[in-house]
């Protein structure tokens, strides 16, 4: 069922005077089970080239049954501590952007914060935009930072979607992988440095969903022999709505920061689909080299996908001072959004 009337479509933008603060280190932590496409043909009625030609992915992560969500987050955080010279104990706020947390309750970014000692932060869970969550958790980040008693924000996007993608569904089963990435912010005094505007937008639709597990359907063996606590996906409407807004969310971002298109030098956006990204990039009129892509081989990974395009990015030092950037993204609801940014 899809509920998409004009009343429901809803769009916030922001701009002004930048919201200062600064990328201080980022971190990256990849499940080292590797999946490709060869190895799904062995389960799913697919083929490398059709995965390959309709996905651009050719091989994923998986992490071990025994590990959760949050053990990926820890592990990702602590290389991004290491590279901002951050303690724990220093932190201010936990942000935890999820759309598979360890369980409905408790918070998994109390679970990560205690895990890493960092016991005097806020902690905080980003998780109903699913892939887009990451972009609503930098937004709250950005403004905790203005708070005189917040300076630092360990920011963390982590998906792992092996475990609520159905291993016989041909459609979410090759283009979903595991991943966690994470950035820490801290407080800048640069001018200019920051996030410079934003544009969110959402739009009512069950194309992409979990069914069951709330209060609407509650876990029961029916559900379960169902198959409702798998995610269940429109292809062809997430495709229709990624490559109509993500496009549109840019240009908005772009045009209230007073930043022309051909002058953001990097797109961190969400790891989606290839084709999806191709077409985003070439309705902007930008060439598709300056979207750095990990969905080859990581696929899909949720709100984790831009994250890890940022923190490639940042690795290789391309990520210069005075660079300005957007990150973008699109996910279940439908709810989009893309933050404008210049690095500090």
């Amino acid at each position: 069922m899809t509920v998409a009337l004009d009343r429901t479509l809803f769009h916030q933008t922001g701009a002004g005077l930048s919201v200062p603060f600064a990328v201080a280190g980022t971190g990256m932590h990849l499940p080292p089970t590797v999946v490709t496409n060869q190895e799904l043909t062995r389960t799913l009625d697919t083929s490398d080239e059709w995965i390959t030609s309709r996905t651009g992915i050719r091989e994923r992560r998986r992490l071990d049954p025994r590990l959760a969500t949050s053990d990926m987050c820890v592990a990702a955080a602590r290389p991004a501590l290491d590279a901002a010279g951050i303690e724990p104990a220093q932190l201010g706020a936990v942000i935890v952007a999820t759309y598979t947390w360890d369980q409905p309750l408790l918070s998994t970014a109390l679970i990560v914060k205690d895990a890493l000692g960092a016991h005097r932060a806020l902690s905080l869970d980003v998780t109903q935009a699913a892939c887009a969550s990451g972009v609503q958790a930098m937004l709250i980040a950005a403004h905790l930072l203005q708070n005189p008693s917040i300076t630092t924000v360990l920011l963390l996007a982590a998906d792992c979607a092996s475990r609520i993608t159905d291993p016989t569904d041909r459609t979410t089963g090759v283009f979903f992988g595991d991943a966690a990435a994470a950035v820490v912010l801290t407080r800048a005094d640069t001018p200019g440095a920051g996030l410079l505007s934003y544009n969110l937008g959402s739009q009512l639709s069950y194309d992409v969903q979990i069914p069951a597990g709330g209060s609407r359907l509650p876990a029961s063996s029916a559900t379960v022999a169902a198959g409702d606590h798998y995610l269940s996906m429109d292809g062809r409407a997430v495709w229709n709505a990624a490559t109509t807004h993500l496009p549109e969310s840019i240009t908005c971002a772009a045009d209230r920061a007073g930043v022309p298109i051909d002058q953001i030098r990097h797109f961190f956006l969400h790891q989606a689909n290839l084709n999806i990204l191709t077409e985003a990039m070439a309705a902007l009129g930008v060439p598709r080299e300056r979207a750095p892509i990990t969905i080859d081989r990581l696929g899909n990974t949720g709100s984790a996908g831009l994250f890890t395009a940022l923190h490639t990015t940042v690795t290789k030092g391309s990520l210069l001072p005075g660079d300005t950037y957007v990150l973008s993204g699109i996910g279940a609801g439908f709810q989009w959004g893309t933050l404008c940014l210049r690095h500090a």
